[in-house]
């Protein structure tokens, strides 16, 4: 738990047991945790260096109080990554001048294998600062969406994600539950009915580009750093976004909810069911259970389709419906 603070587990495990027992020397310490006085020795000796635990005249040990020594080196780590922040972006614009008038072998990097294209993949998202834009496309060559592992750990950091996603790959096992996780976790999809490539960037700086098998067989990528072709790539996302369907969830929660693709001006299949229940005489209540909705849900699909039609009421948004074909098959 403590490793990302630079403890070793024999640290944290002496530093636990002496929260409950001040004064202790180190060879009960050993006798309770099962490790050779040595180890117990080394661990006491670093903790102390950290001021994590304090030392006796005799040789005794007592741990210092968490929230002050655990706050001050969460603290320390964090100035630590404040200021690798700063190198970053230094670097980072170091980099870009470097590469001005840089040759194309500069700018684009060859990436070929399973393993390669994956760390590559990975390394792309940790490097955002500010969003990781990706289109998605069947077969998942070297990492399925569920273990793209960089993905939380980005939105952790306040990276913005937003996927376009081929139709095709809705149909993928278990994409559907990985999207509604997505979704919970803040990420934007879309969908569109025919990407022409896989894609991922990260900002305006990076961006990795699946390509064909090689000649041997193994697939292969090319990483592009700020040129051109990645301002164009930039243009060809943007443009694909804003004609891609949004996908949304259908329920505030609980085993009904699932991702629903809103057609822009037009009402999605679920909302023809919901007008088509409501046209029937049932409640919101028990229309809400037939579709396997919450009402909260319902209700905002109704005001929605309220919008789109231009009425203030359910008696005009029932006359909108009729009168426009709204609850007819699609």
């Amino acid at each position: 738990m403590l490793d990302v603070l630079g403890l070793a587990p024999d640290d944290e495990c002496v530093y636990r047991a002496l929260l409950g027992r001040p004064h202790s020397t180190a060879m009960p310490l050993s006798d309770l945790l099962g490790l050779s006085r040595a180890a117990v020795e080394e661990a006491l000796s670093r903790l102390v260096g950290w001021g994590l635990v304090t030392r006796s005249a005799d040789e005794r040990f007592t741990a210092a109080p968490p929230a002050m020594a655990l706050g001050s080196l969460i603290s320390q780590r964090r100035d630590g990554l404040r200021m690798a922040e700063h190198a970053l972006v230094t670097f980072a614009e170091e980099h870009r001048a470097a590469m001005t008038g840089s040759s194309i072998n500069d700018l684009i990097e060859v990436v070929t294998g399973v393993d390669a294209i994956r760390h590559r993949f990975l390394q792309v998202q940790h490097a955002a600062r500010t969003q990781v834009r990706s289109f998605i496309t069947a077969p998942f060559v070297a990492l399925p969406p569920d273990e793209n592992t960089a993905e939380p750990m980005a939105l952790d950091r306040g990276v913005r994600f937003r996927a376009v996603l081929d139709r095709a790959v809705l149909a993928e096992p278990g994409i559907v539950h990985d999207a509604i996780d997505s979704l919970r976790n803040g990420v934007q999809l879309r969908v569109a009915d025919d990407l022409p490539m896989k894609l991922v960037l990260a900002d305006s700086d990076l961006g990795l580009v699946p390509l064909a098998m090689t000649p041997a067989g193994e697939p292969g990528a090319v990483l592009l750093h700020r040129s051109g072709l990645l301002d164009a790539l930039d243009a060809l996302f943007e443009t694909v976004w804003r004609t891609a369907h949004p996908l949304e969830l259908s329920s505030t929660g609980g085993a009904s909810e699932a991702p629903v693709e809103v057609v822009p001006n037009s009402p999605t299949e679920l909302d023809r069911r919901i007008l088509a229940l409501l046209l029937a005489g049932l409640t919101d209540l028990t229309t809400a259970a037939q579709l396997g909705l919450s009402p909260r849900t319902l209700h905002r699909r109704l005001r929605h389709l309220m919008d789109m039609a231009g009425v203030r009421t359910r008696m005009q948004l029932g006359a909108h419906a009729v009168r426009n074909g709204w609850t007819d098959p699609p």
